[in-house]
């Protein structure tokens, strides 16, 4: 350790690489020893926990609005961010999902299939540190229907913490036959 560090007392560390926690035996006595220079220096054992999480934070409601049969409802998800602390040069991966909206008890009339949902991600609104980023559909044009799972949005990044934020759009097509009333879905997302 340098002496500059080892006389004030500090541990330098990267946010998010690792924290110092206190080890060793409970009761144990810190090593004190005299440093050339007539000065004390206090050496403890010290074990590093690694700050290694992959996290994503999705909004927890949506309101899409609302349209007549055979009409389209275009809005906004809100904010869904990546924070990736893991160590090394990595990547990720976040994925997208729905349910079928439905109303009521879920008939066939009261249903608009998960293939009547698009996403599209857009580019990313915010980032911080270092990373590759890929949008998984940059425009409207390149929506894609949620009947099966979906990237949207990949990132290779390098050393440190990297968070990177995108705001989805989801495009339903209200089918000719629906019945009025207030559909529900789940739009879930993941990463890995």
């Amino acid at each position: 350790m340098p002496a500059d560090l080892r006389k004030a007392g500090r541990f330098a560390l990267s946010p998010g690489e690792a924290r110092l926690i206190p080890g060793g035996r409970a009761g144990a006595r810190p090593d004190r020893s005299c440093a050339a220079d007539g000065s004390r220096v206090v050496r403890r054992s010290m074990t590093a926990a690694l700050a290694n999480t992959l996290t994503i934070t999705v909004p927890g409601t949506a309101s899409l609005g609302s349209a007549l049969p055979g009409g389209t409802i275009s809005a906004s998800m809100g904010t869904v961010t990546v924070t990736d602390s893991r160590l090394g040069t990595v990547g990720w991966t976040a994925t997208v999902s729905a349910t079928n909206l439905t109303t009521g008890g879920g008939t066939t009339a009261e249903t608009i299939t998960n293939g009547n949902i698009a996403y599209w991600s857009g580019p990313a609104t915010a980032s911080v540190g270092g990373s590759f980023r890929t949008p998984g559909q940059t425009t409207a044009a390149q929506r894609v229907p949620l009947s099966t799972t979906v990237t949207a949005f990949s990132a290779f990044k390098a050393l440190g913490t990297s968070t990177m934020s995108w705001a989805p759009t989801l495009v339903v097509t209200v089918p000719a036959s629906a019945v009025a009333g207030t559909y529900t879905a789940v739009v879930s997302h993941s990463v890995a």
